[in-house]
């Protein structure tokens, strides 16, 4: 059982007068995380899963006397994958309006969904965090950081998902052909925009194929055969329901930066590998370069929530080839990185993005990477 970051903060979170919402892909550990926060309650907690449909038919009617007699005199209760139940929002205002000395904990799959049946009526009334497969940082607390470099090469392949990280190679690699195949989209394909599952599965493939590479909505649309909206929304269902993630182009000043195209990154680099069906070994591997800004990034992205730091996530390029693999704008300042898995690899840095700017730029690889994931050193 590796300890997750988020699990005191989310402790510190309780019983403040608001709900606390939980999101993330399936099977990251939300579950078990809330599990884990039952535990310190004695006796006082009580565990919900809105998938069971006497659950949902029961929940679904919002009457605070009913929601009391089934809810009992319990101080903390989860409801663990909460978008099931409808008009949700509505529910979690009840029990927090007319039930007060009740925590509610919610755990989502799928942002979009619980997030949509929540924002208006639950308006200050919701504390929301993020749960992403483990982390760099979870596994060094559990362990120490030799043990995080001597796991990298498996990271890179098979990701950190807590069941897969923890399995042998042949079960790790299994479950992630599960997950991608359906298990971790199934919330996309209950969603009623989504008419075309085959269409929705060449688009996921053709992203996890051109993995940090620049795209276009256009570009996609006309590979796919289908217009530029469809693959917005798609994209941003995705990256709604936590499989991938965008990064735009950064421009500000230079006429020559490019601005309309954007890069996708995988929060988990298994995902990304299954979807492509290659697990092969990194020395056997073209695509290390791809799946090393992969790995980096979602790293930081992960620091950065975790840190409950804001921070702006960009990458840079211009026409005439010059560019920066990652950028991050907090505070008014701006920071580049270049990301090369060999320390042996030299990096050109653009003058004329460090003057224009006033950035700093450094270089994040095997030998110091962990200065990138870790924000306190």
């Amino acid at each position: 059982m590796i300890l997750r970051l988020l699990e005191n903060s989310l402790k510190k979170d309780l019983f403040k007068g608001k709900v606390i919402v939980i999101y993330g892909a399936r099977q990251v550990g939300k579950t078990t995380l809330a599990e884990q926060i039952l535990k310190t309650m004695d006796n006082n907690g009580r565990y919900l899963n809105c998938e069971i449909l006497s659950v949902e038919q029961i929940l679904k009617d919002a009457e605070p006397e009913k929601l009391r007699a089934f809810l009992g005199n319990y101080k903390l209760v989860v409801l663990d994958e909460a978008q099931n139940i409808p008009n949700i929002g509505k529910l979690l205002k009840v029990i927090t309006d007319n039930i007060k000395d009740i925590q509610i904990i919610a755990t989502g799959s799928s942002s979009f969904e619980l997030a949509n049946k929540t924002t208006e009526p639950m308006t200050g009334r919701v504390i929301h965090h993020t749960l992403y497969p483990l982390s760099a940082l979870e596994i060094k607390a559990d362990k120490d950081w030799l043990f995080v470099d001597a796991s990298l090469e498996r990271l890179l392949r098979f990701g950190a998902y807590p069941e897969i990280f923890l399995s042998n190679e042949e079960d790790a690699i299994k479950r992630l052909h599960e997950l991608s195949s359906s298990y971790l989209f199934k919330d996309l394909f209950k969603y009623e925009g989504i008419k075309k599952s085959g269409l929705f599965k060449n688009l996921v493939l053709s992203l996890a194929l051109q993995l940090g590479n620049e795209v276009t909505y256009n570009e996609l649309a006309v590979k796919l055969g289908v217009n530029s909206l469809t693959i917005q929304k798609y994209v941003d269902l995705l990256e709604q329901s936590f499989v991938l993630f965008k990064l735009n182009s950064f421009s500000r000043n230079i006429r020559k930066e490019l601005s309309k195209s954007f890069k996708i990154y995988f929060y988990d680099n298994g995902i990304r590998n299954a979807l492509i069906n290659n697990f092969n070994p990194i020395s056997l591997r073209n695509d290390i370069g791809a799946l090393w800004e992969n790995y980096c990034i979602s790293e930081r992205i992960k620091s950065n929530s975790y840190a409950q730091r804001n921070v702006n996530c960009y990458f840079w390029r211009t026409y005439d080839q010059k560019e920066i693999d990652y950028v991050e704008e907090s505070g008014g300042k701006i920071t580049g990185y270049e990301l090369k898995y060999s320390d042996k690899q030299k990096i050109k840095i653009p003058k004329v993005f460090s003057e224009t700017y006033n950035a700093e730029i450094h270089k994040v690889d095997r030998s110091n990477y962990w200065k990138f994931f870790d924000l306190t050193i």
